[in-house]
């Protein structure tokens, strides 16, 4: 299972054991809610507002991170934004957790976020399009590979040392961040001339709107896109309300451990997956990957309070987190032109960022009016929709990416 990473380029490489040790110290984000609810006492409307405020400020974050990695350096991109991040977790571990400190932790998340269109234009560039979704798979992989301890430490931690959760996460990023200047240095794209990389072709002069307006059905892989995202951070924000409500103090270490878990699975089932899924569609993985979603959370739902079941729930939900990766920046980068990867990475961000807020507020303000059952009625309402624009894509794929298919077709607009 392991030998199908071999024969990537160096880069790759770097690049994805860099990914493993800043996980290793990511301590932070998984207990926010933690942090917002225990150790400031909010409600879970004013959490839920306060997560979509966070996420709209990822709009102006994310289009300028797609601009930048679509006009400047790419390594330099990620390098600088680290450097900010790194500024703002190591303050947060000397600062008494306050109103300043969560600003902090938004703006060292916001730079991470501008990164990612960087990181994930930079992963397409340095690979041949047969070897894309190895290279996803090998980063994805080994950055959960690093989370497996990490958030049980940071459920030990967070009672009497949440400050050394802020320095570990930001020394982590640092030790990455050296390794990326070092030892990533040839950035230089590679050719291709395959007919899988028909779409792939540079357009530098034309915008990003000019690509979309002829590939409609773009948007639509954002939207399901956005919306799987704002289901699945239900798992950061009502899961752990939950968990702290019933559980009380140990429901920060549960559900550390369950985020471990979480890591643990991905590990174990990534290069599995990743071979047996190796032939099957884009669009299709991501119908596999929702229902494993939303299956995941219905064990969880059915039996709240029974913990081992917990880790049940977590393991089937983990599957379909597997498979949204396996399609999610494969689906873009094969389908778009090289010329735009970073714009439409950020464009990414920033409907997911969108939807995102609007599950958060639709499940936060059933949960706060009607209880957990409500909350999660909410969520399987989203879910359907969701669903039913899968299904709209795996149709229309076909159709309009026919080269992808061994098809023949020159066309890529519909009619």
């Amino acid at each position: 299972m392991f030998s199908q990473y071999k024969g990537l380029r160096k880069e790759i490489y770097v690049l994805s054991f860099g990914r493993l040790v800043t996980s290793l110290g990511s301590m932070v984000w998984s207990m926010v809610t933690l942090i917002l609810s225990q150790k400031m006492g909010m409600s879970p409307g004013t959490i839920a507002v306060l997560m979509a405020a966070a996420n709209l400020l990822v709009l102006p974050v994310s289009l300028l991170g797609g601009r930048l990695a679509d006009r400047c350096n790419k390594k330099w991109n990620i390098i600088l934004c680290d450097i900010v991040s790194i500024a703002g977790y190591i303050l947060c571990g000397f600062l008494p957790l306050s109103y300043g400190t969560l600003i902090l932790i938004f703006v060292s998340s916001l730079f991470q976020n501008m990164e990612h269109p960087s990181y994930v234009a930079l992963l397409a560039d340095l690979t041949k399009t047969e070897d894309r979704e190895r290279a996803y798979s090998l980063q994805y992989m080994c950055a959960n590979l690093g989370l497996v301890l990490a958030p049980t430490i940071a459920g030990l931690l967070f009672v009497n040392h949440l400050s050394l959760c802020f320095l570990i996460n930001g020394f982590s990023i640092a030790c990455s961040t050296v390794m990326i200047f070092f030892l990533v240095r040839d950035i230089s794209p590679i050719k291709e001339g395959r007919d899988t990389a028909f779409y792939q072709q540079s357009r530098e002069s034309e915008s990003l709107w000019n690509i979309l307006k002829e590939r409609p059905i773009i948007l639509i892989y954002v939207i399901v896109v956005g919306l799987y995202s704002g289901l699945y951070h239900q798992y950061n924000v009502l899961m752990p309300q939950e968990m702290g409500h019933i559980h009380g103090e140990q429901g920060a270490l549960i559900f550390g451990s369950i985020t471990s878990v979480n890591c643990i699975v991905v590990v174990a089932f990534t290069p599995l997956i990743t071979r047996l899924t190796h032939k099957m569609p884009e669009p299709k993985k991501m119908l596999a990957g929702n229902f494993f979603l939303l299956a995941g959370f219905a064990v969880y739902v059915l039996c709240t309070g029974i913990i081992p079941m917990y880790y049940v729930g977590m393991m089937i939900f983990t599957w379909g987190e597997i498979l949204m990766m396996l399609s999610e920046s494969p689906y873009t980068t094969k389908r778009i032109p090289a010329s735009h990867r970073g714009r439409i990475s950020g464009l990414n961000a920033v409907s997911t960022a969108v939807l995102s807020a609007v599950c958060q507020l639709i499940v936060g303000f059933f949960y706060e009016r009607g209880g957990s059952g409500s909350g999660w009625m909410s969520v399987y309402g989203i879910g359907a929709v969701m669903l039913i624009f899968t299904l709209i894509l795996i149709r229309r794929d076909r159709a309009v990416f026919s080269r992808l298919y061994g098809g023949t077709a020159e066309s890529t607009a519909e009619s």
